[in-house]
């Protein structure tokens, strides 16, 4: 694909090495000529680094398998997921989830992607259903506008919420920048 077309969540391969895009930027000067800007992550080692593409280079999009998995419980190894179906069990680390686990919570279905039969990452669903744990009350007939206060959920993901959600209430976030969307049924 050409590099315009890259975009946040794709893994790449660079140099033989798979990335995951973190943040794209379409760059246009006014001198010169366009290129992308990107925030990739290295899959097999968790580091971080920037490229810039022109917008004409050539990317290698890798497609990746995913298999639906329960997340178990984190140690010092990592986080533990367990196949439904074959009871097989992989620990991916930090380094690797980077922030996805703040959307994860235990006991959960998950899609897991791999890539040659070996465990990269996983597939966040475009919103999850977390529980507020810990926020400040709420200012009744404070103001017209609408007010933002910080919410911390029970994964540890602090969220800006309006100023009504309460603790203990159940809220719908949206994972691709971990935005409250809604109050969740």
């Amino acid at each position: 694909m050409k590099a315009t077309n890259i975009r946040k969540g794709n893994v790449v391969r660079v140099n033989s090495v798979l990335y995951r895009v973190m943040q794209m930027d379409h760059v246009t000067p006014g001198k010169g000529r366009a290129h992308v800007q990107t925030k990739l992550r290295n899959l097999t080692e968790g580091t971080q680094t920037e490229m810039r593409f022109r917008s004409t280079d050539d990317i290698e999009k890798v497609a990746l398998e995913t298999k639906k998995m329960q997340y178990l419980y984190k140690d010092q190894q990592g986080f533990h997921f367990m196949d439904t179906e074959t009871y097989d069990q992989v620990a991916l680390n930090e380094d690797t989830l980077g922030d996805a686990m703040l959307y994860v919570l235990p006991e959960t279905s998950i899609l897991i992607e791999t890539f040659e039969g070996n465990p990269v990452g996983l597939e966040l669903p475009p919103t999850v259903d977390l529980r507020v744990v810990d926020t400040a009350p709420g200012i009744k007939d404070a103001t017209a506008q609408a007010q933002r206060k910080a919410a911390t959920m029970e994964t540890g993901l602090v969220v800006q919420v309006p100023a009504f959600i309460e603790q203990d209430e159940l809220i719908r976030v949206n994972t691709t920048d971990g935005s409250y969307s809604e109050r969740a049924k």
